[in-house]
C-alpha cells in the first residue's frame, strides 16, 4: 500500500543525492591551452618574419629600383652593350599580335619582336592609350632598361609597360603593416594562454580575433589604396590603422566586461 504524499522513486535508502562534484566548476587541465599558446606563437613568427622582410628588402629594393630609374639619362651614342643596363635604350619594335581581355582580372599584353637582343611579351595594367590601337605589323619604339621594356610609344601616343617603376610604396607598406599587426595579434593570444591557461577566455577567436583580424585587414587596405590614388606618403598607412586596431581591441574589450560580469 503506498502512503500518500511518498516517493515511490526513494530506494531503501531514502532520497537520492546529488554528486558529490555537482556544482563544483569544471577544471581543465592546462596542458591544451598552453600547448595551442605554444602553437600561436610559433605561428606568429610567420607574419613577423614576412612584416621585417617587406620593410627591410622589398620596400627598400623598390624605393631604390624608383629612384635609379628617375636618375637613368639616355644612352649616348656609341655605348657599348654593358653601358646600356643602367641608361634608356630607345629601340624599334615590331607588334606581332596584342592580347586585350577586359575581364575581372583582366590581360593586356603585346608581343614584340625585330630586335637582335630582345624579343617577347610586354604586359600592361590597362589597355589604353596604345595598347588598344595597336595592330600586327605596327612599328613601336619602346625604352629599355636594365633589360625591360618600359614603355611602347607610337605617334607621339606613350603607354607604360607593368615593367616600369612606380612610385607607390603606399601598398607595399599597407601589407607590411597588416603583416606586424597579424603577428602582434597571434604572440598576444599565445602569451595569454601560456600564463593563464585556465582564464584565457575572452581572448579567442571567436570574440576577439575574427573582429580584429577583419577590422585589421580593411583598414590597411582602405587607408593603403587612396594613398596610392591621392599620392599621400606612406607612412600614413601605419599612423592610421595602428590606432584604429588597438581602439577597436579596447571597445571589445569594454563590451565584453560587462557581459561578463552579468554571466558571472
Amino acid at each position: 500500500m503506498t502512503v500518500p504524499g511518498t516517493d515511490t522513486t526513494q530506494g531503501m535508502d531514502g532520497p537520492s543525492s546529488p554528486p558529490p562534484d555537482a556544482g563544483r566548476p569544471v577544471r581543465r587541465t592546462p596542458g591544451r591551452p598552453r600547448l595551442v599558446g605554444v602553437v600561436l606563437i610559433v605561428l606568429s613568427l610567420i607574419p613577423a618574419l614576412g612584416c621585417f622582410l617587406v620593410f627591410t628588402m622589398w620596400l627598400p629594393s623598390d624605393i631604390g629600383r624608383y629612384q635609379d630609374y628617375r636618375a637613368a639619362e639616355p644612352c649616348p651614342a656609341g655605348a657599348t652593350a654593358e653601358a646600356w643596363e643602367d641608361c634608356l635604350r630607345t629601340v624599334s619594335f615590331t607588334v606581332e599580335s596584342t592580347k586585350v581581355e577586359q575581364s575581372r582580372s583582366g590581360s593586356y599584353k603585346a608581343t614584340l619582336s625585330g630586335a637582335p637582343f630582345w624579343n617577347g611579351v610586354v604586359a600592361f595594367g590597362d589597355p589604353g592609350p596604345l595598347l588598344e590601337r595597336l595592330r600586327p605589323d605596327d612599328q613601336v619604339g619602346a625604352v629599355v632598361w636594365r633589360g625591360d621594356v618600359m614603355s611602347l610609344s607610337d605617334g607621339g601616343v606613350r603607354q607604360s609597360t607593368s615593367e616600369e617603376p612606380r612610385s607607390e610604396p603606399q601598398m607595399i607598406v599597407a601589407l607590411g603593416t597588416f603583416l606586424g599587426l597579424l603577428a602582434a595579434l597571434g604572440l598576444g593570444f599565445g602569451a595569454v594562454r601560456l600564463a593563464r591557461p585556465d582564464d584565457h577566455e575572452p581572448f579567442t577567436w571567436r570574440p576577439y580575433g575574427r573582429p580584429l583580424f577583419l577590422v585589421m585587414m580593411f583598414i590597411c587596405v582602405a587607408v593603403g589604396l587612396p594613398a596610392v590614388w591621392l599620392g599621400i606618403p606612406s607612412w600614413i598607412v601605419p599612423a592610421v590603422a595602428v590606432p584604429v586596431v588597438v581602439c577597436t581591441a579596447r571597445l571589445l574589450h569594454q563590451h565584453r566586461r560587462p557581459g561578463a560580469a552579468r554571466g558571472a
